[in-house]
């Protein structure tokens, strides 16, 4: 009972969480800000998350992360904010019916290289993304646009086909960053693996895989205020690497990639000397999608019924270590539209009503699964997590699971191809919206490559709360789409992950540094000196 009141609050929490929690494991006492922009020694920063390419034309992916701090959106979302603001651009909406956004640049914008940023880069910016077209990439949210036009050099209009609210969320993205015209294609990537932005950092030197240095923008105009003058990211390929060098002080924090164990020994065990960590509110969220096109995962019934078995709380505990939290949804917690249909629907787990599920379609023999994981793309407890949904359903005696998997530049090529009855997937969103919970997965054509039809939701809901620019307004549309998608069970969310910030005690900010897309915004660190 107190797990069901505790969902049926969550429920009626509708606010869009912009707080975080700082968890301070060593107190840091007479210490002080430095003020450090001016300091030269660079602050390092260690993420497992790797960019894929440096050209925001090719990435829709975790090459945001660096994107966010060298490059520069039009609008973007300060430290805190629930909505995009003003970043290279003031813009807003011309019309009631939200289907001309018009943009007004800051006077005198220049590239990292002192080239003019005019309206003619945005406007080229946002067609070669277009043009490009790279399959996988960041065209596909831009399917609302119509065209660009400009007037004069600072006034840019975006023309969509039909009324979208949202594509204030989406020029935000970093996949929406302004390049230098001269140095950015129009019709190809850029390959010598440098960057030309306008964002607070410009890129001094990057190692593919290994680090980037940021150094200080002298010609940057925007909202951030930089408290350094310099970061160094490196990239690592597993947390206990990582978090070793945090350890022995080779690196000043860690963001992304951190696993449950690491988090737990930073919480309470040696491993928090000298070291604090904060907790931030996360949206990322990982499911198993289920393929209509294969003879069992296809059946309602089934997928019901799975839906009915999955302890969803024993992989938080067990496998996570309540480092990530129970989602009953496929909307997180902390956004305008969440529900709890899942749990509302199913209730406990129950082998019991899962065998009734599958004796009412005619379904008496245990059912055969091959269920799908990625090895080096969400963290090193995938394996664990797909080995204890085997367990759980192996347990109700309805079903028979094997377990398969592959590095993610052949499992994603796999899915696409319709390839797995049963995989896990997860979702860093683009915007925090619940639109980018919703939208991305249903359709003819969607970001899973597995058509999900359903006209109510792609036809009328969605359609209708974007037409409202009030986000708060359109829970109504989003509960429904949330039941439809519960009733179907396509999708299966299992749990929602927090983010995590790791960092010796001389680094200030980390709090700061967390936005809403789970992107870390490096500007906001800053070093500490004594007393």
């Amino acid at each position: 009972m107190r797990v069901f009141n505790r969902l049926r609050a969550a429920r009626t929490r509708t606010r869009t969480v912009a707080t975080t929690a700082s968890i301070a494991l060593l107190a840091g006492c007479g210490l002080v800000d430095s003020g450090g922009a001016e300091d030269g020694n660079p602050i390092v920063v260690g993420t497992t998350s790797a960019p894929s390419t440096l050209d925001p034309a090719a990435s829709w992916d975790g090459s945001w992360e660096l994107f966010r701090n060298v490059y520069q959106t039009l609008v973007s979302f300060p430290s805190g904010a629930a909505e995009p603001e003003a970043d290279a651009a003031k813009c807003s909406f011309r019309d009631s019916a939200n289907r001309v956004y018009h943009c007004e640049l800051r006077e005198d914008m220049k590239f990292s290289d002192g080239d003019t940023l005019d309206a003619a880069a945005v406007k080229y910016s946002i067609d070669r993304i277009r043009t490009i077209g790279v399959k996988g990439g960041p065209e596909g949210l831009l399917g609302s646009l119509d065209r660009v036009e400009t007037d004069g050099d600072r006034d840019v209009t975006f023309h969509l086909r039909k009324p979208d609210a949202t594509f204030p969320f989406v020029l935000a993205t970093p996949a929406m960053s302004i390049v230098d015209p001269d140095d950015y294609p129009a019709k190809s990537l850029r390959k010598d693996n440098e960057v030309t932005g306008s964002g607070p950092y410009a890129l001094r030197s990057y190692k593919d895989g290994e680090k980037a240095e940021l150094v200080g923008n002298s010609n940057y105009k925007g909202f951030a205020d930089r408290k350094n003058s310099a970061v160094t990211i490196r990239y690592y390929k597993d947390s206990a690497e990582m978090v070793g060098a945090l350890k022995a002080k080779k690196i000043d924090a860690t963001f992304r990639g951190l696993a449950a164990s690491d988090v737990v020994d930073l919480q309470t065990g040696d491993g928090a000397a000298g070291v604090q960590l904060v907790e931030g509110a996360g949206m990322e969220i990982s499911y198993l999608v289920f393929n209509p096109d294969d003879p069992w995962a296809g059946k309602r019934a089934v997928r019901r019924a799975v839906a009915q078995v999955v302890d969803r709380g024993a992989i938080a505990h067990k496998v996570y270590q309540d480092t990530v939290e129970p989602l009953y949804s496929m909307v997180p917690r902390g956004l305008a539209g969440h529900t709890t249909n899942f749990f509302d629907d199913f209730g406990d787990p129950s082998p019991a009503k899962a065998a009734e599920i599958l004796s009412k379609a005619g379904i008496t023999a245990p059912v055969p699964l091959t269920l799908w994981y990625t090895t080096d793309r969400y963290g090193s407890a995938t394996a664990p997590e797909f080995a204890e949904l085997k367990r759980q359903l192996e347990a109700s005696k309805l079903f028979t699971v094997m377990l398969k998997s592959r590095p993610w530049n052949t499992y994603e090529q796999g899915y696409k191809d319709g390839e797995y009855p049963v995989f896990g997937r997860g979702w860093f969103p683009d915007f925090p919206d619940a639109d980018n919970f919703i939208a991305p997965f249903v359709g003819e054509k969607n970001a899973l490559n597995t058509p999900y039809v359903s006209p109510e939701i792609t036809d009328e809901l969605l359609p209708q709360s974007r037409r409202e620019r009030d986000r708060g307004a359109v829970v109504r549309q989003f509960v429904r789409a949330q039941q439809i998608m519960a009733d179907d069970a396509r999708l299966l969310p299992l749990w929602q992950g927090k983010q995590y910030i790791a960092a010796s005690e001389e680094i200030a900010g980390g709090e700061r540094a967390l936005d809403p897309s789970t992107i870390m915004m490096m500007w906001e660190l800053d070093r500490k000196t004594s007393w």
